[in-house]
């Protein structure tokens, strides 16, 4: 849930980044900071583990402008992708404004894909929401590896719903400030709401 505070006219947007492990949540994250740090003051919170693993989650803050002289900023978490930090999800859920789903495109991954989707529906109860009606973007990521899914299938068995998706790359940059802009957009719709 956004916190807003009249004394200094912020709103704090928290968006999760969730999915299995290795889909691209901390290239995602990455990206993100790449290409919006510039010139600014912005850090980037990571506690990884062996192997490029994240540990608990990512963070990086970003302002991204004023509605109704209000500064809007955005919280992104990255979760564990792993399930034994199920635990770790469910607390960095907790006040969630917004979820960007990582999917790996890769055939070989779509159980995990749908594990990690299962995974987060239940969550999601647990927390008293359904994610039926949550702001969500699905994003297809690593579109550039050999073996991926084509989009019909992927759609068909992880967007049940219709909610927007997006092709791509993390790891080059592609497509992941669309998808941020795209759950962005939901959430402050949600907001004015």
């Amino acid at each position: 849930m956004s916190f807003i505070d009249p004394k200094t006219k912020e709103v704090n947007c928290k968006i999760v980044y969730y999915g299995p492990a290795f889909s691209g949540k901390s290239a995602n994250i990455k990206s993100l900071y790449r290409k919006m740090s510039k010139g600014k003051k912005i850090k980037i919170l990571s506690i990884p583990q062996s192997q490029d693993k994240t540990l608990f989650f990512d963070f990086i803050p970003l302002s991204v402008g004023m509605v109704n002289d209000y500064k809007i900023r955005f919280h992104l978490y990255t979760v564990p992708g792993q399930p034994l930090y199920d635990t770790s999800r469910r607390i960095i859920l907790k006040g969630v404004d917004g979820i960007v789903f990582v999917a790996d495109s890769q055939v070989a991954k779509i159980e995990d894909d749908l594990e990690s989707l299962e995974n987060l529906k239940t969550n999601m109860i647990d927390l008293g929401a359904s994610l039926d009606d949550f702001p969500l973007v699905i994003q297809y990521n690593k579109r550039d590896l050999k073996g991926i899914a084509p989009l019909s299938e992927l759609n068909t068995l992880l967007n049940k719903t219709n909610v927007p998706t997006f092709e791509s790359v993390a790891s080059e940059d592609k497509g992941t400030f669309e998808t941020m802009q795209s759950i962005a957009k939901l959430v402050l719709k949600e907001l004015k709401d």
